[in-house]
């Protein structure tokens, strides 16, 4: 076997597995984006369903809402709201609008980025989930995909099939050592002249 193929072959084992490791990273930094980081900050992600927040969240946008103090909510701020208290269909749009209500009670008008006109009812405190903390486009589609249980399943069976690539991948590399430290114990070094 000439050296030239050895080489080559090494730089393309090389690239394949920089490629697949790199593969590997952006599969946990999405996990990441769109699972542990909005279950740790306490927060819940949504998906943008249509295209009323076009053009900074266009449909299918992964949009993570943390709880806030609806005290300190204020024109400008991106709100998820419940439509009608209690019911579990959400909204996302910006405040435009802030009011008190005849018994003192504060209130807040909404609209969707590309709408022309305002929201017709305004939103109460009660039906507000909380403030976008951020958005990430095109992974809210992969999040509406599995719902439920199933997509706590999916979450897993990722996790696990990552970690055991990952370890397939260090079991090769170590194997690949142990062999090349092998071959440079086998070359027979001439005796030295004395």
């Amino acid at each position: 076997m000439s050296s030239e193929h050895t080489v080559a072959g090494r730089l393309g084992r090389g690239v394949v597995q920089t490629l697949a490791w790199a593969v590997l990273l952006a599969t946990l930094g999405v996990l990441a984006v769109a699972v542990l980081v909005p279950r740790v900050g306490g927060a819940t992600p949504y998906t943008i369903e249509t295209g009323s927040m076009r053009p900074g969240m266009p449909p299918g946008t992964l949009v993570v809402v943390r709880p806030a103090d609806t005290d300190d909510l204020g024109v400008g701020a991106v709100v998820t709201y419940q439509l009608r208290s209690g019911e579990p269909t959400v909204v996302t749009h910006r405040i435009v609008a802030t009011a008190v209500d005849g018994a003192g009670r504060r209130l807040f008008q909404t609209k969707g980025d590309a709408n022309d006109v305002a929201d017709e009812r305004w939103v109460r405190p009660v039906q507000v989930r909380g403030t976008t903390w951020y958005s990430v486009p095109m992974l809210g589609r992969a999040n509406t995909v599995l719902t439920g249980h199933q997509h706590q399943l999916a979450v897993y069976a990722a996790a696990g099939l990552l970690a055991a690539y990952a370890l397939i991948m260090f079991d090769r590399a170590l194997l690949g050592r142990r062999r090349r430290s092998q071959e440079v114990a086998h070359v027979q070094v001439p005796p030295l002249a004395g």
